[in-house]
């Protein structure tokens, strides 16, 4: 894979080169380890997961109920936070202008995420949470280091995986 990633700062090498990739970020940090034990410059090296996917794990049905209450809370917080703002830099009973704003919070938040909800027209009657993770993890070194590196990880069982299968 080997391609130069964007120049990030801090993240990028001069002239990077594939040294090995490795199913799993485990084993990749684990080459790399054996690498920094044998005294050998690893600044000069980058783990960079390839071979992305997005995985999404649904987390239970939604219904009315479910938003109404998620929407309810949420807002509540909200007016806990615009209401102690208030009672900060207002006159008045603390207690009252908390009070009433939690509470109009709230209502503005049930109000709001059954809206959104009623706009997906069931669409996505679920909740989930997802995220993006590697498949391969590739590690790259600068080309004036590869060979000193690969001579290393030979050292190491299983430190440079077989690239044909």
């Amino acid at each position: 894979m080997s391609q130069q990633p964007r120049n990030v700062s801090g993240l990028a090498l001069e002239f990077p080169q594939s040294l090995a990739v490795y199913d799993d970020y485990a084993a990749a940090q684990k080459a790399v380890d054996h690498l920094s034990d044998h005294h050998f410059p690893v600044q000069n090296c980058m783990i960079v997961g390839t071979e992305l996917k997005q995985v999404e794990r649904i987390t239970g049905r939604l219904t009315g109920g479910r938003v109404a209450l998620a929407g309810g809370l949420s807002g509540l917080w909200l007016g806990l936070f615009v209401g102690l703002i208030f009672a900060l830099f207002g006159d008045g009973n603390i207690v009252a202008i908390v009070l009433s704003a939690v509470a109009g919070g709230a209502v503005f938040g049930v109000i709001w995420a059954l809206a959104g909800y009623a706009g997906t027209r069931g669409r996505r009657d679920f909740s989930s949470v997802s995220a993006v993770v590697a498949t391969k993890y590739e590690v790259l070194v600068e080309h004036k280091h590869r060979e000193a590196a690969r001579d290393l990880l030979a050292q190491l069982p299983g430190g440079l995986p077989d690239p044909f299968g």
